[in-house]
């Protein structure tokens, strides 16, 4: 059995301690930790124990830490990252320079990216997806022949 695929799109509410509950269905998948950290894009990521491991090692093989480039993408990758446990109702609390960083307002956007969820604020988020619409089939056609 391959691992599981994060999918799904799920409106949620952050609270005034910024605590967000993850999705019912999604709880089980992370009940070895939430690993939270900022995105390139202006979201929050959230991976698994495993998800993570991967994740921080894909970033070790690529950023080289002998050039200031290298450094300053391990900060930022790095430097705002959480590790979190639900509590009983399933809810975690995010960090304030991770809510600061995607300019979370109460209502978000809670998205299955294949191995990571995604916190987006709403409004961004459907931004983010109306902006991209019109183009995907583009793009999916351009990396398609820079694959071959």
């Amino acid at each position: 059995k391959g691992p599981d695929v994060l999918l799904g799109e799920y409106e949620q509410r952050l609270d005034d301690k910024n605590r967000m509950t993850i999705p019912a269905r999604l709880r089980e998948h992370f009940a070895d930790g939430v690993f939270l950290t900022r995105s390139l894009d202006q979201c929050v990521e959230v991976y698994d124990r495993d998800g993570w491991d991967a994740y921080v090692s894909r970033n070790a093989e690529r950023l080289d830490t002998y050039t200031r480039e290298g450094r300053r993408m391990e900060r930022y990758l790095f430097g705002a990252a959480s590790r979190l446990e639900m509590d009983r109702a399933g809810r975690i609390a995010l960090p304030s320079a991770l809510v600061k960083h995607a300019e979370l307002d109460r209502d978000v956007i809670v998205a299955g990216v294949r191995d990571r969820l995604e916190i987006w604020d709403r409004d961004a988020w459907h931004r983010e997806n109306a902006t991209f619409e019109g183009s995907a089939g583009d793009v999916a056609e351009r990396l398609a022949h820079e694959a071959r």
